[in-house]
């Protein structure tokens, strides 16, 4: 061992004890420092063990008044609000956008040949939105000759079918098995079937279900009373 080892060599344990001591002096400072913040913030009522809720993210709507404000390549956002009211007094709501309870006629009763309409007719122009009367899951979209383009929706408890014909379009993107809500866009008004093409209108039904029965069967019932809140004619 040389001259200078046997002088330095004793030195290192000393370091390593000081370093051990500082040590412990900056664990026990820090552990001291962390309680004291967790008594204080337990007097103050903060719990910091609660877990974190976030907050519900902003929803935007919309309103078709404020089309006319918006940039040009900003398309609006179709949106129905579930706590809307229902525009009709009535049990449905009117299926045909822009039309009046006052406006609808009683047509169930009118003759159709050797039998009866059990339908309303809604009289609007080629192109008018068609809704959902009431929600429930499109169980059918159908084309056929006498009805044209048709949709029948199931209610949710399965005992009712809503039955839209003559329609000029579907709405885009609509499939079966999809849920509508009330007042949502299905279609638009036509006179495709054996409608009449001077008079587009929607043909709606409402079919009372047993459990056995398939879309195209039911039992018919007066749509009249169900959309106006009054009695039928």
């Amino acid at each position: 061992m040389s001259e200078t080892e046997a002088v330095t060599a004793p030195a290192r344990p000393s370091r390593m004890r000081r370093f051990g001591r500082d040590l412990r002096i900056v664990l026990v400072t820090a552990g001291l420092t962390s309680l004291a913040w967790i008594v204080l913030l337990a007097f103050a009522g903060v719990n910091l063990f609660a877990p974190r809720v976030e907050p519900d993210e902003p929803v935007t709507t919309v309103s078709p008044d404020a089309d006319d404000r918006l940039p040009k390549d900003v398309v609006p956002i179709e949106m129905v609000s579930p706590v809307q009211p229902l525009k009709p007094v009535g049990a449905l709501r009117i299926p045909v956008e822009g039309v009046a309870s006052s406006a609808l006629i009683d047509t169930y009763d009118a003759p159709r040949g050797s039998r009866s309409h059990e339908a309303l007719d809604i009289m609007a122009p080629t192109g008018t939105p068609v809704v959902a009367a009431a929600q429930g899951t499109v169980e059918k979209l159908f084309l056929s000759d006498d009805g044209g383009k048709t949709i029948y929706v199931r209610s949710a408890d399965g005992a009712t079918i809503y039955y839209y014909a003559h329609l000029d379009t579907y709405a885009p993107g609509l499939e079966e098995g999809e849920f509508v809500r009330a007042g949502q866009r299905i279609g638009t008004v036509g006179a495709t079937g054996n409608a009449d093409p001077a008079a587009p209108h929607l043909h709606f039904a409402v079919m009372q279900m047993r459990p056995d029965e398939s879309w195209w069967e039911g039992t018919p019932r007066n749509p009249y009373p169900l959309l106006t809140g009054g009695t039928a004619d």
